[in-house]
């Protein structure tokens, strides 16, 4: 089974920063994380191949410095790692993202590829899918449960608003995971010390044959024109005395500001 987990370096959300200028994030010296969705699409491959064999394969697309992500992909237990790295590459929307990840995909060979639902910096929750629909196989979001996979078919719990749709598809198929799906596992030290001796292997645009046309800011049909930091808002109320007291308050200020 040749299963691939898709994952991003993002920035700690506790430290993120905005240039007021530019309106863009601050990346320089902000701590960065692996994607938290993302470390349950590494543990439901680590899973696969637990019950399956085979060989995981770590995949993201960014600059050198994202293969401090990798190697803790690797540290968790993953088989190889590929950090796709390109001047070309630079700002990509989730369309030429979704592009890149599925030319290198092709090139790599999968019969599963995990994704987080979403990236915590972006929240769009679209690679995943837009991936799939490059590749042209099927895809399965929100996946909550793996009840079956073998013989060129997986059966999946789908997360929906009111319980959980059984999904079957056929091999290959691209899978987006929630964090209910499982509990993801920590390094051991035997992992880590193998992690950070690994080769990370590093694909370029012309590695994977992509067209330059679709690539980094020519490729992007959308562009991000803003974006600020919400208000912080100071203005609150503590209230004293004991817990009746308290509530007996809580209620009158709730009223008061016709919130009951």
């Amino acid at each position: 089974m040749r299963i691939i987990v898709c994952i991003k370096q993002v920035p700690d959300t506790a430290e993120v920063r905005i240039n007021p200028e530019t309106n863009t994030l601050i990346r320089d010296g902000v701590p960065s994380i692996i994607n938290p969705y993302d470390t349950h699409a590494i543990e439901a491959g680590l899973q696969i191949k637990e019950k399956t064999g085979g060989k995981v394969t770590v995949l993201t697309m960014g600059p050198p410095q994202a293969e401090s992500a990798l190697r803790e992909a690797l540290s968790m237990g993953a088989d190889e790692a590929v950090l796709l790295t390109d001047r070309a590459f630079a700002g990509s929307d989730t369309w030429a993202t979704a592009y890149t990840l599925a030319k290198a995909i092709e090139h790599i060979g999968a019969d599963v590829i995990l994704c987080g639902k979403q990236a915590i910096d972006g929240d769009t929750a679209q690679v995943g899918p837009e991936t799939a629909e490059f590749l042209d196989i099927p895809h399965i979001a929100y996946i909550r449960k793996i009840d079956d996979i073998a013989e060129g078919r997986i059966v999946v719990q789908r997360l929906m608003d009111d319980g959980y749709d059984v999904v079957e598809s056929s091999l290959p198929v691209l899978l987006t995971v929630v964090r209910e799906l499982n509990v993801p596992r920590m390094p051991s030290l035997k992992g880590k010390m193998a992690a950070k001796k690994a080769e990370i292997r590093k694909l370029s645009a012309a590695d994977i044959g992509a067209a330059e046309e679709s690539l980094g800011l020519k490729g992007s049909p959308t562009q991000v024109r803003n974006i600020f930091a919400p208000e912080v808002k100071t203005d609150r109320k503590m209230f004293e005395g004991t817990a009746e007291e308290k509530v007996d308050a809580l209620i009158k200020e709730l009223v008061g500001q016709k919130c009951l």
